[in-house]
Order: structure tokens, then C-alpha cells, then sequence
């Protein structure tokens, strides 16, 4: 008996029961996007943390770690700054701000806090999160495919469709009540698969011969840059290096799937819980990640892979028990899971709540706008799936753009109206097609972005622009 498949499709059979257990529990659209404000902090955290590092960090981190070494500890280090900075600063209140002006999304958060304009902010973010998030969600999809792949030898547009599929399923039927739950699961298994497969790593590498030369190979055939903290560059180079990794940080404080978690709390005092539940999670999984990539590396040597982004499951299937592997394996696809099922929501709300339902002024039942959001669910989640067949970029690229572009688009104009009362809806809508158009732009030009993370200065420009125009365009409070 393949003990791999039998613990993977218990998985895919437990998810597809929680989409069918919650599918009653959405009474209208706002129970679909945010479970009506209604999650308890232990619901939030594991959400949160599940959508937040996708087939990213499982596959894209530990792939990099491979190829670069320790130079990726600045990436996760970013990555751990940015998750402690927003529970502690944006979440309490943007919960009771949310609640405040009755917005259910992001874009509605934005747009509700103005008298006027309410209609270009809206429109202008909905356009932002469709862009990016096709680009994000099909990193997931793509994502499915390898770990299938390489874990039962299937074809990768195979097993791309069967993950799309799972995905699209559970979160249509069950909405953000699905997407929560299942997140709780598939944080458990993620933060498992984190820590068990750097243990088995680190046993084989002590106990492997094999994995001796294979090391020092790596030291001295310019393998040296695996265990510098800068890859081996010096001055400037090296500084970019460092900004460029820290510079993820940034891009928590705009990712709309992230930020509804912290608006669907029951209570604002709960925050408190969460924020502890999160970072406890964030530390070892971080670190797990980048230990997976460097023990690949000593185990197997650079090079062996045709797709380095192929690390983590392989070394699952080489290292474990058919049985704990088939565990693992779920867990890298709980990450890819977590996330685009939170994406195809934020997508969905965008359309549906902030276009159809607010800015055309579509008067129509909860009932229909609750359909009206399933069908579009189905739609671009297909969408994300043709393109995830079409592209042949790497996870960690695909993520690494759609990061920098919402990042910088809506985290400064969120930072800024939630702790200065003089942001103006000209500093929004400047924030939001600034923050677009660098990203864009900049990752364009090969040669600005090897100077310097786009991550880094399309967030800095955004937040410029935010600030100058709002000082210039304020006179006298327009808020709601």
C-alpha cells in the first residue's frame, strides 16, 4: 500500500468535508467574505499565518536557501519583522475601523472613510488586487503541480488541476467560514512539516557518509557564499543584497487576504491572543525553511534538480516514512491551499461587494450577491489556473512581484489612515496608482531592480507620494 497517497487523500477528504460542513453557515455576503466578524483568536491566528506563506515557503524559500545559502536569512528575517510589526500595529485597528465604516473589504475600508471619491478608490483597487493576485494565485496552482509531481509521478498540469480543483471546490461552497477552518489545518500540518523535515535532515547529514563530500564540494569549489550572510559580496552589492531581503517586510503591511483576517476577529481585545499565536508560529517556520534549503544543498549537493524549487518534497520522500511523508507532503499543499483560497475570496469581495455591489449601486438580495460571489469564485479561479499552466516563471519570482506590487500599492495608504488624520482621498488614489505603476515599471528594468529591491523603493515612493499629496490636498476633514 502507498502510505504516501493514503495520508495525502485523507487530507484532500477532510478539506472537502469542511466545505461541505460550512457551506449552510453563509447566510449572506458578508458571512462569505468575513465570517460576519464572528472568529474566535485562535481561527484568525492559524489563518492568518496559513495564508500568509503559501508554496512560498515551502517551496520557494527552501529552493532559494538551496541555490543562495544564508543569504536568504535576510528574506526571512523581512519576512518575521513584517508579521510582528502588523499585530502590532495595524491589526486592533483596522478592526475597529473595519467595523467602524461597515467595510468588509479592503478597497471598501478605503473608499468608506471619504465622502467623496468614494468610486475611483474602489475601482482603482479592485483593478490593483485582480492584477496581481492572477499572478499570485497561479504561483500557487504551479505549486500543486510540482509537489505532485515529484511526490507520485504524475504529470505537473495534472496535478495542477487536481489542486486548482480542491481549492476552488471547498472555497466556493463554504466561503471564509471553509477557508478559516481548513487554514486551521493546514497551519498545524505546515508548522509540522517546518520543523520534523530540518530534523530528519540534520540526522541524515550526521549519520550519511555520502553527505560528507557532497558538503565539502560545496566549500571548496566557490561553494563558500552557502554559509555568508551576503552570498560573498562586498559593499554596495552586498548592502542591496541585505535591503533586498528585509524589504519583504514591507509587503505584509498591503496583502488584502492577510488583512481581512485581522477585520473577521469576534473582538478587538483578542487580538492580543492571536498575535502571540502568530509569532510563535512565524519563528520556527522561518527558520525550518531556510534549514531545508541548506541541508539539501550538504545532502544531495547544488545542481542535482532541474527545478530547485523541488527540494523540500524530495527530501520529504527520501528522509521519511512513506506515512509521515504523505504528511508533509499535505503540508506543502495546505501552504499552497491556504493561500489562494484567501485569494480567490479577496478577488471575489473585490469584484462583487467594491464593483458590483457599491460603485454600479446594484441593488439587489444578500441571497444574490452570495451566488453572485460563488460563480465568480469558479471564474478566476480558472483564470489563475491557465495562466499557472502557461507560465513557466519559478514561485519564488511570481510571489516576489505580486508581494511588491500590493505592498506597495495599499500598505502605505493603510499605515498612513490608520495612525494620521490628514490623509485625503487625493493621497489615496495618488498611493494606489503610484504604488501600481513603480512596481510595474521597476520590475521591468532588470538593471534598477538588481540595484535595488523593487519591494523596497516602490513602498518608499508610494509612501512619499501618499504623505505630499495629502499635506497638499488637505483643508478641511472630508471624512465620514
Amino acid at each position: 500500500m502507498n502510505f504516501t497517497l493514503l495520508g495525502f487523500i485523507i487530507y484532500l477528504i477532510i478539506i472537502l468535508v469542511v466545505g461541505f460542513l460550512t457551506f449552510r453557515r453563509n447566510k449572506s455576503h458578508q458571512d462569505f467574505f468575513i465570517a460576519g466578524r464572528r472568529l474566535n483568536p485562535w481561527l484568525v491566528a492559524f489563518s492568518e499565518r496559513a495564508s500568509g506563506e503559501s508554496a512560498w515557503l515551502l517551496l520557494g524559500l527552501p529552493g532559494a536557501a538551496y541555490a543562495a545559502g544564508l543569504i536568504e536569512f535576510w528574506t526571512a528575517l523581512g519576512c518575521v519583522l513584517g508579521v510582528i510589526f502588523y499585530w502590532f500595529y495595524v491589526a486592533r485597528d483596522l478592526r475597529n475601523e473595519s467595523e467602524k465604516y461597515q467595510a468588509i473589504t479592503i478597497p471598501g475600508f478605503l473608499a468608506n472613510r471619504f465622502g467623496k471619491g468614494q468610486s475611483a478608490i474602489r475601482i482603482l483597487a479592485t483593478f490593483i488586487i485582480v492584477f496581481f493576485y492572477i499572478f499570485y494565485l497561479s504561483a500557487q496552482f504551479n505549486g500543486a503541480g510540482k509537489i505532485l509531481s515529484v511526490t507520485f509521478g504524475i504529470d505537473q498540469t495534472v496535478g495542477m488541476i487536481i489542486g486548482a480543483g480542491v481549492i476552488i471546490f471547498y472555497t466556493m461552497m463554504g466561503g471564509f467560514f471553509a477557508v478559516a477552518w481548513t487554514d486551521m489545518i493546514q497551519g498545524i500540518i505546515m508548522i509540522g512539516a517546518l520543523i520534523i523535515l530540518p530534523l530528519a535532515g540534520f540526522l541524515e547529514l550526521t549519520e550519511q557518509e555520502t553527505a560528507v563530500p557532497h558538503f565539502n564540494n560545496l566549500l571548496n569549489e566557490g561553494g563558500l557564499k552557502l554559509t555568508s550572510l551576503t552570498g560573498g559580496a562586498k559593499g554596495w552589492t552586498a548592502a542591496a543584497l541585505i535591503i533586498s531581503g528585509l524589504s519583504w517586510a514591507f509587503g505584509y503591511m498591503g496583502q488584502p487576504h492577510l488583512l481581512t483576517r485581522f477585520m473577521s476577529i469576534n473582538e478587538s481585545k483578542n487580538i492580543k491572543l492571536s498575535r502571540r499565536i502568530a509569532i510563535a508560529w512565524v519563528l520556527p517556520a522561518f527558520a525550518g525553511a531556510i534549514m531545508i534549503g541548506l541541508l539539501g544543498a550538504a545532502l544531495y549537493g547544488q545542481g542535482r534538480f532541474d527545478d530547485i524549487e523541488k527540494i523540500m518534497p524530495h527530501m520529504a520522500v527520501q528522509l521519511l516514512p512513506a506515512w509521515i511523508a504523505g504528511i508533509l507532503v499535505s503540508g506543502a499543499i495546505a501552504a499552497m491551499m491556504s493561500t489562494a483560497d484567501s485569494q480567490l475570496l479577496v478577488i471575489s469581495s473585490s469584484v462583487i461587494e467594491d464593483f458590483f455591489h457599491q460603485t454600479l449601486g446594484k441593488d439587489v438580495s444578500d441571497i444574490f450577491l452570495l451566488k453572485a460571489s460563488r460563480m465568480i469564485t469558479i471564474i478566476i479561479g480558472l483564470t489563475g489556473f491557465i495562466i499557472g499552466v502557461a507560465s513557466d516563471k519559478l514561485i519564488f519570482s511570481m510571489v516576489s512581484y505580486a508581494w511588491a506590487g500590493l505592498g506597495a500599492s495599499f500598505g502605505p495608504v493603510l499605515l498612513l489612515i490608520l495612525k494620521w488624520k490628514k490623509v485625503t482621498r487625493q493621497g489615496v488614489q495618488a498611493g494606489l496608482i503610484t504604488g501600481f505603476l513603480t512596481t510595474v515599471i521597476w520590475s521591468e528594468i532588470k538593471v534598477l531592480d538588481q540595484w535595488i529591491s523593487v519591494r523596497f523603493v516602490s513602498f518608499m515612493i508610494s509612501l512619499l507620494v501618499v504623505f505630499a499629496v495629502s499635506r497638499l490636498t488637505f483643508k478641511t476633514p472630508e471624512r465620514r
